[in-house]
């Protein structure tokens, strides 16, 4: 009776590194290769390229591979104890790093049955990391980008967004990232703020900046990124302009548009009825079964009342919105908690959403715990760039000389390192 082998990988993108394992494994007996979902790969590093079903297709089709079956964590316990496999196979680069515990509790595992772990020598000059910062330089296409978002919101309980409102910005959004134990964390898409794209035009954010404006901003980004988009509607205009605002965005491959239920140029509300007709006049509008529209609840903020805001967010849902977006002017966040409360309850539920600073002082953990689905930083890396700049200026002026600020500058040398 032939041996079982059980190769667990992402394979987002097969190189030699890949194809040695299996080739080693296929030696050892009839191989079955528990592919990384979605969800587990989002678990401990960013979403990969192509799509479960079509990494599924590439590794069927390479030859001594028997079977593919989804591995839906991180840990290969679950698949283990259910194929019992005389030997699993993997790449010894897993001893260290995020995965390192993974490979403990494979030993422990195969221990139980004398199953033996049989680990292959790293392949030299290939690197995952450095084939998807090739992918990165190559970039990606519109109905790439406008799909990744719902991709994220499948594979990831909680998908975090920082604005941006220039290039630069979006290159932070797309490279910034951090390593932990838990791997490696950074954020997942963009917010296209327009409340800071208005300030760093120096305008105010009452819909001054028209959408041909806007559009040239996202382009700029989407020259230098390949992450999703939500795009910041503002109001969404009148009816008639919105519709052609959602199809200039299905263009440009924005994955979503959030529009606020209040009155352009105004403080007060939208009636119900009337952004119901909003959100209703939008799908009908989009094209692609992609793309999607978010409504920003204001009752939080003008003070009309949380039964006023669940009211409107059963509204909104049944009128085909995509996700609720919820805020208010309280740090604190026992209001939006309530709100999540209230939701958590609703006989239909789409995303949830929120905005800090509403409720900054809870962390993503606490949020996902209440059922959110996305925090946006909506407005962080502008307010962190005026008091710097405002600095750097003053000290300028104080000195008569721009020595004294240099302590606080990064040097011209890597701002043009900045630039791919």
């Amino acid at each position: 009776m032939k041996k079982i082998v059980y190769v667990g990988m992402s394979a987002d993108l097969v190189h030699p590194g890949h194809l040695n394992v299996l080739k080693t494994a296929s030696g050892l007996g009839e191989v079955i290769v528990g592919l990384l979902t979605d969800k587990a790969i989002a678990s401990y590093k960013r979403l990969p390229y192509m799509p479960f079903a079509q990494r599924k297709l590439v590794i069927e089709n390479i030859k001594g591979v028997t079977q593919v079956i989804p591995q839906e964590t991180l840990d290969y316990v679950p698949n283990l104890l259910k194929i019992k496999p005389d030997y699993v196979v993997h790449g010894d680069d897993w001893r260290e790093g995020v995965q390192r515990k993974t490979r403990e509790t494979v030993i422990t595992t195969l221990a139980k049955w004398d199953g033996k772990l049989i680990e292959i020598a790293y392949t030299d000059n290939i690197s995952s990391t450095q084939i998807n910062k090739a992918l990165r330089d190559i970039g990606t296409t519109p109905d790439i980008r406008r799909n990744k978002l719902r991709r994220l919101l499948y594979a990831k309980p909680l998908v975090r967004l920082i604005e941006v409102h220039n290039g630069l910005t979006g290159l932070i959004a797309e490279t910034i990232e951090v390593h932990s134990d838990n791997g490696v964390r950074e954020f997942d898409g963009m917010w296209g703020s327009s409340l800071t794209e208005s300030t760093a035009k120096g305008k105010p954010d009452i819909e001054a900046v028209d959408v041909t404006s806007r559009s040239n901003t996202l382009n700029d980004i989407m020259e230098v990124t390949t992450k999703p988009i939500v795009y910041d509607a503002g109001t969404g205009g009148k009816i008639e302009h919105f519709k052609f605002t959602i199809r200039t965005l299905e263009r440009l491959g924005v994955s979503a548009a959030a529009i606020a239920d209040k009155v352009a140029l105004a403080q007060n509300q939208d009636t119900v009825e009337g952004f119901c007709a909003k959100i209703r006049a939008g799908k009908a509008a989009q094209v692609t079964a992609d793309f999607m529209i978010f409504a920003c609840i204001e009752s939080l903020i003008v003070d009309a009342g949380m039964d006023d805001a669940v009211t409107r967010a059963k509204a909104y849902i049944e009128a085909g919105v995509d996700g609720i977006m919820i805020h208010s002017h309280k740090k604190d966040p026992t209001e939006i908690f309530e709100f999540c409360n209230h939701y958590k309850n609703f006989s239909k539920n789409v995303h949830l959403i929120v905005v800090p600073p509403s409720g900054n002082e809870a962390t993503e953990d606490e949020l996902e715990k209440q059922g959110v689905n996305i925090v946006i930083y909506a407005n962080h890396l502008l307010r962190a760039a005026y008091p710097a700049m405002v600095k750097t200026a003053e000290s300028i002026l104080t000195h008569s000389r721009s020595a004294e600020a240099d302590a606080t500058l990064i040097p011209i040398k890597k701002v043009l390192e900045l630039i791919p």
